[in-house]
């Protein structure tokens, strides 16, 4: 379930505010996000999976705690970051 090196490389390039930045909270979401995809993939082949079921959910509140406190901080970042991800409609 945990993201490939070359696969976690290529969200952090894409989403990266400079260089060196692995921490940001639109790269943090982006992390999220793509392990979020492929967990719900996984229960369409394991539906009684209730243990890593619990750890969507964590990972579910989480996503939503960054994406609250980005924003609070910046509008204009956490506008461009929903866009790039398509998580809200």
């Amino acid at each position: 379930m945990a993201l490939e090196r070359e696969q976690k490389a290529t969200i952090i390039e894409s989403f990266k505010l400079h260089e060196g930045d692995t921490g940001s909270p639109e790269v943090q979401i982006a992390l999220i996000s793509e392990r979020l995809n492929s967990l719900t993939t996984h229960f369409q082949t394991h539906k009684k999976d209730h243990h890593s079921r619990r750890g969507l959910l964590k990972l579910v509140g989480q996503r939503r705690r960054l994406l609250g406190y980005l924003k609070t901080t910046d509008k204009d970042r956490y506008e461009k970051l929903i866009k790039k991800l398509g998580l809200r409609k």
